[in-house]
Formats: structure tokens, C-alpha cells, sequence
């Protein structure tokens, strides 16, 4: 298996991103980018930025549709005794993001609409993000784009690229730790979270990295706020 090339998140890696992004926008059919690394690395602020900036020049032909909208509902977690695992493989419905990337991917003469996951409420939304017939890329970012086992093994063949972000590991726990203080007002909890559940996650995921199309530094002299993955 081949390295795959590091870039890193200045000013030069980003040119070099949106390049890259620019080229699948002009295929002759709809792609996907596919956004990976564990949690807290910055998945969902890369994938915010590349979805603006993109916008600019192509309105309504870029989307953005998380794998978090596949959380299994907290109800559910509940029921089954799975809440302090919540974020790991199996707290999510990884079959049905699968089913969701192979719509995205065929059905291009119909909206398709996906579900998102709301931090203030704790639980996904159905039918929250509408993909319209005009999208010509689509971006996906998530902890499991990469994981080696069924069903998420099948994710990278449904994706025309997968980037894969990194993180200085202090840096990235401090943000896990910053990110549950918002949403509970309880230091210990956090912390908790951040080196327990996320972690095991974090070490379960890295092995992707090698698998990815490019790996993106992502320094924390250039990290935004904390609150987005």
C-alpha cells in the first residue's frame, strides 16, 4: 500500500484542496469527497470551509451531508444500555449512510433528502439536509469513512476521494474537552469523554489514514474555535 501524500492546512494546502475539489466538480457525473479522522481533528470545519468557498462559484452544486445524521436515536441507545458508547461503530446506523452514499451516487434526477445530527438537542433530525438534482459534488465527512469493518468497508468505493485529518493530540483532546463543556457544564464529564469513549474511537479509526487518498495536517496554530469536529 502506497503513502498517502501529506498536505497541510496553510494557506498552500488549502489552494491545493480546492483545486482538487474544482477538478470533481468538472467530471461528467456528480462525485463524492469523503472527509475522515477521528473525533475532535476537524472534519466538520474543513468540510464547512471547502462547502463556502466552493459555493462562491458554484451555487447549489455542492452539499454537505455528515455521517452524523446516522447516530441511532437516544432513545434507542438507552434502551439497549449503549449511551456511554454513543459515537462508537455500532451507535450508528452504518448501513443506512451506506444506502444514503449509493442514492447520492445513482439517483441524480430526484432530491434526496438526508438526516443531520443537532449537539443542542443530542439526537439526529430526519430529512433535515435536501440534496437538489443539480448538485454536482458532494462532500461527507465522518469518524468511520475509513474503518476496516462491515458495513463501513464499504464507504471508500462509493467515494471518488477520502481526505483524512490529523490533529497534534493534545490539541485534539482539548477541543473534544471544550466541545462537552458546552453542552454539559460538568469538567470531570468532559474530560471523561474526551479520553475514554473518544479515544477508543480516535486509535480505532487512525489505521484509515493509510488508506485515504491524502492525509491534511491540520496544525493547531491554524485550529479554529472549538465546537465543530
Amino acid at each position: 500500500m502506497n503513502t498517502p501524500p501529506y498536505l497541510r492546512w496553510d494557506e498552500s494546502g488549502q489552494q491545493q484542496l480546492l483545486a482538487r475539489a474544482e477538478a470533481l466538480l468538472q467530471r461528467r457525473r456528480r462525485c463524492l469527497l469523503g472527509i475522515a479522522g477521528a473525533p475532535g481533528a476537524g472534519k466538520s470545519t474543513i468540510s464547512v470551509w471547502l462547502l463556502e468557498h466552493l459555493l462562491t462559484n458554484h451555487p447549489r452544486q455542492v452539499a454537505l451531508v455528515p455521517m452524523d445524521g446516522y447516530h441511532l436515536a437516544q432513545s434507542l441507545l438507552e434502551s439497549r444500555g449503549l449511551e456511554h458508547r454513543k459515537g462508537a461503530p455500532d451507535t450508528f446506523d452504518g448501513a443506512g449512510y451506506v444506502a444514503l452514499l449509493r442514492r447520492l451516487r445513482s439517483e441524480t434526477s430526484r432530491e434526496i433528502f438526508a438526516p443531520v445530527f443537532r449537539r443542542e438537542v443530542n439526537d439526529a433530525i430526519a430529512g433535515a439536509i435536501a440534496v437538489p438534482p443539480e448538485t454536482r459534488l458532494i462532500i461527507t465527512e465522518g469518524n468511520y469513512l475509513l474503518l476496516d469493518e462491515a458495513p463501513w468497508n464499504e464507504v471508500a468505493s462509493l467515494l471518488d476521494e477520502t481526505w483524512f485529518v490529523e490533529l497534534e493530540q493534545g490539541e485534539r483532546l482539548r477541543r473534544l474537552t471544550a466541545r462537552h463543556l458546552r453542552f454539559d457544564n460538568d469538567a470531570a464529564i468532559a474530560e471523561w469523554r474526551a479520553t475514554g469513549n473518544d479515544e477508543r474511537n480516535a486509535r480505532l479509526v487512525a489505521p484509515g489514514s493509510q488508506r485515504s487518498t491524502l492525509v491534511i495536517e491540520h496544525t493547531p496554530a491554524t485550529v479554529s474555535a472549538p465546537g465543530r469536529e
